[in-house]
């Protein structure tokens, strides 16, 4: 981060420079070429930098000086174009039509299919082409990431960070996986497991990628040991399993004005979440099997939501959820304590950390 620069505005810069690098080179593939770049340039625009801080503030609490800082920051803008990728292919998994408040990558192709008065199936070709404008972004966050790391003044530092890059990008693909697997296999599995694989979901699918990870690739980048990378491991896994359960509960409970997503999302989609396993743990008889064949119905009317969220609030599920958040928040906060970062880069993630559990800005 430059001196004059605040920590988001540093990285949207670099994001923008990247782009731009990429639009220019696309005049060669035609009209249809440079609008599908133009669209993945789009992608990476706004949003929280939740992963961008969080790998800032790994760095920036072990490092002891600032020479790295413009490598680091490459770094940081490449796990946001990463961020782009998983949520195209995630949007597409789930059949999202908006995004923070806009088209979904996969809609607002299709729009431009229709807009151009193409023929053939718009649909189709916005399905298609968010598969491959999630690949364009996965790409480009490797393209991104290696230029960052071709400055990093330590060769052994950038090696650990790739590796756990690498890991993260693992671990994220088989957690999508294991998600939208779910929601068939877990009507043959048993009962009192359910609980159990919604919380691993949760690690592999978020927790992992949205803040152990960043955190680790920080603190790798700033050459930290084994005993420093492992206390950011114990303070980042629990906060982005806190993470992942409040994005859970504002997937069911959550204001669409804020989430930029329909309330009720989770629903209708079918996701098999802790909520929905510590509801059905204690339902029963006629409850359940309504509860059972109204979750995924994409045709849920607003009063089949209220209906599936009063069973929800009464079997206890949520009340259960909001207390493993608060032991997860409160596992990463000691967990922060012990981990001895320098003192700034303690107080601004314990800051991050609230407002990643809490969502706020």
């Amino acid at each position: 981060m430059t001196a004059s620069l605040p920590l988001v505005e540093a990285i949207s810069q670099r994001l923008d420079k990247f782009t731009h690098a990429r639009e220019e080179e696309a005049a060669e593939f035609g009209d249809e070429g440079l609008g599908f770049v133009g669209h993945a340039a789009a992608s990476v625009r706004g949003g929280k930098r939740l992963r961008a801080r969080f790998a800032w503030w790994g760095w920036r609490g072990i490092a002891d000086d600032d020479r790295d800082a413009d490598a680091v920051i490459g770094t940081c803008a490449a796990l946001e174009i990463f961020q782009a990728a998983a949520l195209v292919h995630d949007d597409l998994i789930d059949n999202s039509d908006t995004r923070r408040g806009r088209p979904s990558a996969h809609r607002a192709l299709e729009a431009a299919h229709r807009g151009a008065g193409w023929t053939g199936d718009a649909e189709a070709y916005g399905r298609a082409g968010s598969v491959l404008l999630g690949d364009l972004l996965v790409a480009w966050s490797d393209d991104l990431f290696e230029e960052s790391l071709a400055d990093l003044s330590s060769r052994a530092a950038a090696a650990v960070a790739r590796a756990e890059y690498a890991r993260m990008r693992r671990d994220v693909t088989v957690g999508q996986l294991l998600d939208i697997a779910e929601e068939s296999a877990w009507s043959t599995a048993p009962e009192d497991a359910h609980a159990e694989r919604a919380l691993r979901i949760a690690s592999y699918k978020s927790a992992r990628y949205s803040v152990q990870q960043p955190l680790v690739i920080g603190g790798a980048l700033a050459r930290g040991d084994e005993t420093q990378l492992r206390a950011l491991r114990a303070f980042g896994h629990p906060l982005g399993m806190a993470f992942q359960l409040r994005d859970d509960v504002l997937g069911v409970f959550g204001d669409a004005d804020e989430t930029g997503k329909p309330a009720g999302d989770d629903l209708r989609e079918g996701k098999r979440t802790a909520l929905v396993a510590f509801a059905r743990a204690t339902t029963a008889g006629a409850d359940r099997e309504r509860f059972d064949a109204m979750l995924g119905d994409v045709a849920l009317t607003d009063a089949d939501v209220a209906w599936l969220r009063d069973l929800i609030v009464s079997s206890g599920a949520l009340a259960r959820v909001e207390a493993l958040i608060s032991d997860y928040a409160a596992e990463a906060d000691a967990a922060l304590t012990a981990a001895h970062l320098e003192t700034r880069a303690a107080g601004e993630l314990r800051a991050l950390a609230r407002a990643a559990v809490e969502r706020r800005a």
